[in-house]
C-alpha cells in the first residue's frame, strides 16, 4: 500500500483539478450572462443590455418596472413555460444533473484517497473506486457539455426568445454574443473531464 500512497499524486492533483471544475460548473448555473443582448430600445432596458441565464433574464433600467426596484429587473425562466427555449430547458435539467453526479465523483475520489493514503483497501477495489471516480467526473462533464453547446450554437445562429409581455423583453435583440457564463461553464467542463486521464 505504501506503492500506492506514493504514486496517487497526480490522482490527488486531478482531484483537486475536478473540485474546481465542479465549483466553476454550479457557478455557471448560477450566472444571469449566458446570452447577451444588445437593444436600440432604451425606454425600458435603460442600458441597452440584458443578460438572459439559464434561471432568469434581467437588465437593468432607470424606470420603476418591478415596485421598489429602479435598478435591476428579473423575473424567473420556469421549466416548464411554453415560451422557454429547449436549450434552457436542457440548461436548467442537465447543468442540475452534472452537479449532482460531480458530486458523487468528487466524493469517491475524495473517499478512494482516503483509503490510498491511509493504506484501508487492496489494489484492485482502489482501482475499481479510481474507476467510478472517472466514471462519475465524465458523465458530469458530459451532462453540463451538451446544454453549454446548445445555448453557445443558439447565440451564435441568434436564435430569439419570445419572452411574456411581462419580462418586458424585446421579441428578439438588434444583436447578441456569448456571455461569460457560458464560458465559466465551458472551464468548468473541461477541469472535470480532465479527472479522466489521470486515473489509473
Amino acid at each position: 500500500m505504501t506503492y500506492l500512497a506514493h504514486t496517487a499524486h497526480a490522482q490527488l492533483a486531478a482531484l483537486w483539478l475536478s473540485c474546481v471544475g465542479w465549483t466553476l460548473t454550479a457557478v455557471a448555473l448560477g450566472l444571469i450572462q449566458w446570452r447577451v443582448w444588445l437593444v436600440s430600445d432604451r425606454e425600458v432596458i435603460s442600458s441597452g443590455v440584458a443578460w438572459v441565464g439559464v434561471w432568469r433574464a434581467c437588465f437593468n433600467s432607470f424606470t420603476e418596472v418591478t415596485p421598489g426596484f429602479r435598478v435591476m429587473h428579473c423575473k424567473h425562466i420556469g421549466l416548464t413555460e411554453a415560451f422557454t427555449p429547449p436549450e434552457i430547458v436542457a440548461g436548467q435539467v442537465l447543468m442540475m444533473l452534472s452537479l449532482l453526479a460531480g458530486l458523487c465523483g468528487n466524493t469517491s475520489g475524495v473517499y478512494t484517497l482516503r483509503n490510498v493514503y491511509f493504506g484501508v483497501e487492496k489494489s484492485r477495489p482502489i482501482r475499481l473506486w479510481f474507476f467510478a471516480t472517472g466514471a462519475l467526473c465524465l458523465t458530469a462533464a458530459m451532462m453540463s457539455l451538451i446544454p453549454l453547446l446548445w445555448n453557445l450554437t443558439s447565440v451564435v445562429t441568434n436564435q430569439t426568445i419570445r419572452f411574456p409581455s411581462d419580462f418586458k423583453m424585446p421579441q428578439a435583440p438588434d444583436s447578441q454574443h456569448v456571455g461569460c457564463g457560458i464560458g465559466v461553464g465551458m472551464v468548468g467542463t473541461c477541469l472535470s473531464a480532465h479527472t479522466v486521464c489521470s486515473m489509473p
